[in-house]
């Protein structure tokens, strides 16, 4: 299977005008896209990350107003970091305490500094301070400064009781291999490595299940090239004994799902052929886009949406 390492993140979170703040305002991520959960159309799903949208810097959300507040645990993503500069840890928590964002303390993990923080919803966030090479552009942003700004993910670390057969699943049907391990966290990368690769399994027998709701991870997704390695990913997964969704053609992308042994929900999305297919690159997230097979509804589906701006 040709994995490349993450490629968007999908989170659940409430009051949508405080997660386009705290996203495009308090972490300089530009908002790329205005669209629909193409399962339940009624529902947003907004899409940040850098200029050009590119995989690997991709956060999206459904936000569903008045959605309860879930709990992280066993059987989700636990937490998603980003990468920035070594040396940009004082930026950061400068501005979150003068934003009022609540923050953990700063801990060594793999030899990289990491400072653990909260979104509106709760959702656990992480930038790790990397001294590896990541040369990924930032977003532009009038509120963060360049030399300290996100670059883009960093890592997924999930949450498991057990991460053997998790462990056995990211290695013989997905092609990563293990990195190093640190007390109960085991470093996962594909070929390529750096920032943006990188699958953390935290085990903690104690960790409770966790309940899906605002500010937890719906699920990961996976890069792939193209259309052709999408479905030899496919015939690995089935290779391998893992149930998995047909093909799906999302737009921008195509996906697959399925669930890996510990119960997180997985996705291998194509890197192609992007967000730039339905609106310029220089004006990404101004209008609502709409896939081709919803485009017909666009009147009864603007007309459910609330007003963002």
């Amino acid at each position: 299977m040709n994995l490349h390492g993450l490629h968007h993140i999908t989170a659940i979170s409430g009051d949508i005008r405080k997660n386009v703040d705290f996203y495009t305002h308090v972490l300089g991520q530009r908002f790329v896209k205005k669209s629909v959960n193409q399962d339940d159309p009624g529902t947003y799903h907004l899409y940040y990350g850098d200029y050009n949208g590119s995989p690997g810097t991709i956060l999206t959300f459904f936000p569903w107003a008045g959605v309860p507040r879930g709990r992280p645990g066993h059987g989700q993503a636990y937490a998603t970091a980003y990468s920035i500069p070594a040396g940009s840890l004082p930026f950061w928590q400068k501005r979150f305490t003068d934003l009022d964002i609540q923050t953990g303390e700063v801990e060594t993990r793999f030899g990289e500094q990491v400072l653990t923080f909260f979104d509106p919803d709760g959702l656990r966030l992480e930038l790790v301070a990397t001294a590896e090479a990541d040369l990924r552009p930032p977003a532009p942003s009038q509120d963060v400064p360049a030399v300290h700004a996100i670059r883009g993910f960093h890592s997924s670390t999930l949450g498991l009781t057990s991460a053997k057969a998790t462990a056995a699943v990211l290695v013989n049907a997905m092609g990563y291999r293990q990195l190093a391990t640190a007390g109960a966290r085991a470093r996962y990368t594909v070929a390529t490595g750096g920032p943006g690769t990188y699958v953390d399994l935290l085990t903690d027998p104690k960790l409770p299940r966790g309940l899906e709701g605002a500010g937890t991870i719906h699920h990961v997704a996976f890069r792939t090239p193209d259309d052709a390695n999408q479905e030899e990913a496919l015939a690995s997964l089935h290779q391998h004994g893992l149930a998995s969704s047909p093909i799906i053609d999302r737009a921008y992308f195509k996906s697959l799902y399925y669930r890996e042994p510990g119960g997180v929900l997985f996705e291998i999305a194509t890197d192609t052929p992007g967000f730039a297919i339905d609106e310029p690159v220089e004006t990404l997230g101004q209008k609502l886009s709409l896939p081709p097979r919803l485009e017909a509804h666009r009147t009864e589906i603007e007309a459910a949406l609330p007003k963002l701006f």
